[in-house]
């Protein structure tokens, strides 16, 4: 199996999709349930013998996320046909893509021996010990939030052990960093943007805003 990197994902020249933390990601408008249904089984007949893409209809919106699941989660050159073959579907239907609206939330934890906890984590977020992948705990159906542990020199609490990492649109990045900054968050650390970009909530608790740029 050949990934892609994310160079190369940038490179195919989706506009419709946006590689986040693993996946291609998504969003069309919809007017109406009946036409994301309708979306949701032409694409369905269109995916053939490729990993089924994921789904999700709102009110306005279908979310969906491509990738290839062997041994992890990656982008493939088949991945990115079948993006391209869902955006035409999309264009077919009349539905507007939101590109800059997609996003996904991972959850970092710093640990010296992630192979120790490790188990605990997949037990508890998905039932099954052994779903870890490298220092990932992937959910294979996507129920929860991927949990990944971050190496670090051991250390005593009550040093902050948790971090969210919201991956979002490229174009989107410094619009939701102000709009954190405005509600009172500040910035800790900008020296990886615009892979990554630590801001701090006014008690101090850390996030990254992610992006795939610089991977």
């Amino acid at each position: 199996m050949d990934t892609l990197s994310n160079t190369e994902v940038a490179a195919a020249g989706l506009a419709d999709w946006r590689k986040l933390g693993q996946a291609l990601h998504a969003r069309f408008r919809i007017p109406d349930l009946d036409t994301g249904a309708r979306f949701a089984v032409v694409v369905a007949e269109a995916v053939g013998d490729h990993h089924p893409p994921e789904i999700r209809l709102g009110a306005g919106f279908a979310d969906l996320a491509v990738a290839t699941r062997e041994g992890g989660i990656w982008v493939t050159a088949a991945d990115l046909d079948l993006a391209r073959r869902i955006s035409e579907i999309a264009a077919g239907l009349g539905l507007v893509p939101a590109p800059g609206e997609v996003a996904q939330v991972e959850y970092g934890l710093d640990t010296d021996d992630w192979e120790r906890i490790g188990p605990f984590w997949a037990a508890l977020m998905t039932g099954d010990a052994s779903a870890t992948i490298g220092n990932n705990v992937l959910d294979p159906t996507n129920r929860v939030a991927n949990v990944w542990f971050q190496g670090t020199e051991p250390h005593e609490t009550p040093r902050q052990r948790w971090h969210p990492d919201l991956w979002v649109a490229p174009e989107t990045a410094q619009s939701r960093i102000a709009a954190a900054l405005a509600a009172g968050g500040t910035v800790v650390d900008d020296s990886g943007a615009p892979s990554y970009t630590v801001l701090a909530d006014p008690d101090g608790n850390k996030v990254c805003v992610c992006t795939s740029l610089d991977r």
